[in-house]
């Protein structure tokens, strides 16, 4: 049932950023009276649809894209008919090709916007200031002499007022050196930190993490933990009397075992257990043997705060956290440009499709706000200068209105054969690392 849920909300989350993708193309374009043949949700052959006035309304076979069909706009279609794009002024069709992507970006302001005004939910510690609870040993925090109780003040001079804003800077900084500034009993202290980046998704990892109490969950039968009397939901309190407040540390301390007996205290319904347990060495889920107590989640257990937001809040907040991301959309564009961040964290149909299928059943505001990232995406995606993409013909137009005469046909051709051949590419690339992605860790 996982997968045909996954694919069901890949196609309803892709189908409503396409609809609107192609609904800004549709009225621009018919505000300028350029006739439109098409407006259709996917590729290849027609499905069924219907056709109103001059338009043909259809879903074609392959859900994965769609398109708005305007007469003359193909090279070598026009006839010189006052209705078709390119007999249109320059600026009519930047425009028109421009409201595609602008929205994308309307829809990714609204869809948090109206969810803050019934249920606007954030993480307790992001608000907080960034007091390291846990440095990975070897780490690049720990190489830098960073420690555990440390609180981060500023990252490459700028403050970072609370772990939100330390977050944002990490992610942004994969494989570069940055310099941290922290506070350690009352001294202030400017440590560089040669930044690497997470191995699964490419982004920036200095191995610190926040302060949080750990949850235990999917208790695996027959395994230690469970023999010993875990269940799930337990918060994690100490392993041999070292108290546990970040969900990063419990697997080092279990591997530091070394297959010995470990105390843990768990809470559970406001009482305190005290339970003994021996880790055995063991594979998880195709993932490499080691020391395992049989808990097949260690998971930070966050506070969340809930309210609501009037309408003027909800849309500040909502372009706030827009601007947040789209800033680390470029950061990472621009880390990709540099080769310091690595493409692994492009999501292709396979990946969107477990995202959307997740979020669908954690449930409507989850869905919401992942919605409106992609919608971000996408619109962001599509202006970039690429040949047969938002962005490309916006550049060629933009070029023609600087020198103020036509490109060549034959170059505009040879533009387009690239810029297709790029998208088959790029699209082949996020599909294998999809599939590598869906495959077990050996």
């Amino acid at each position: 049932m996982g997968a045909i849920e996954n694919v069901l909300a890949f196609v309803f989350v892709l189908g409503v950023m396409i609809f609107v993708h192609e609904l800004g193309h549709f009225l621009a374009a018919r505000y300028f009276d350029v006739r439109v043949d098409a407006f259709a949700f996917g590729f290849g052959p027609r499905l069924f649809g219907f056709k109103r006035g001059e338009t043909d309304y259809k879903v074609c076979l392959l859900p994965l894209g769609g398109y708005v069909k305007m007469a003359g706009e193909n090279l070598g279609e026009p006839t010189g008919d006052p209705r078709e794009f390119l007999s249109k002024p320059r600026w009519q069709r930047l425009i028109i090709a421009v409201m595609g992507p602008v929205f994308n970006v309307i829809l990714a302001i609204v869809l948090p916007a109206g969810l803050f005004l019934f249920q606007y939910e954030r993480l307790a510690f992001y608000l907080e200031p960034a007091t390291l609870a846990y440095v990975e040993e070897g780490s690049a925090a720990a190489q830098a002499g960073i420690r555990e109780g440390d609180t981060i003040v500023a990252i490459n001079g700028r403050p970072t007022l609370n772990w939100e804003s330390v977050k944002l800077a990490e992610i942004a900084a994969a494989n570069s050196e940055i310099t941290v500034a922290v506070e350690r009993n009352g001294q202030r202290l400017e440590l560089p930190v040669q930044l690497g980046a997470h191995p699964d998704t490419g982004v920036g990892d200095a191995g610190w993490s926040e302060i949080a109490p750990v949850r235990l969950d999917r208790i695996t039968p027959g395994m230690p933990a469970a023999e010993a009397g875990v269940q799930d939901g337990d918060v994690l309190l100490s392993i041999n009397g070292e108290p546990i407040s970040s969900h990063r540390k419990v697997p080092v301390l279990i591997e530091k075992s070394g297959g010995k007996p470990v105390t843990i205290e768990v809470l559970r319904d406001g009482q305190v257990h005290t339970l003994q347990l021996t880790p055995v060495y063991t594979e998880y889920e195709g993932s490499a043997a080691t020391w395992r107590i049989g808990v097949g989640r260690v998971i930070p257990d966050y506070k969340r705060i809930e309210t609501r937001l009037g309408l003027v809040e909800a849309f500040r907040e909502s372009i706030d956290q827009n601007g947040k991301n789209a800033t680390l959309i470029f950061s990472f564009l621009g880390g990709l440009l540099e080769q310091r961040m690595s493409p692994k964290s492009l999501e292709g149909p396979i990946g969107i499709g477990r995202l959307a299928g997740d979020a669908a059943r954690s449930g409507l505001p989850d869905l919401v706000m992942l919605m409106a990232a992609i919608s971000l995406n996408l619109g962001i995606f599509n202006l970039l200068p690429i040949p047969i993409l938002d962005g490309g013909v916006i550049t060629l137009l933009l070029m023609e209105m600087i020198w103020r005469k036509d490109i060549s046909v034959a170059v505009k051709e040879r533009i387009v054969q690239a810029g297709l051949v790029f998208l088959m590419l790029l699209f082949a690339f996020v599909m294998y690392n999809d599939i590598l992605k869906s495959l077990p860790a050996s």
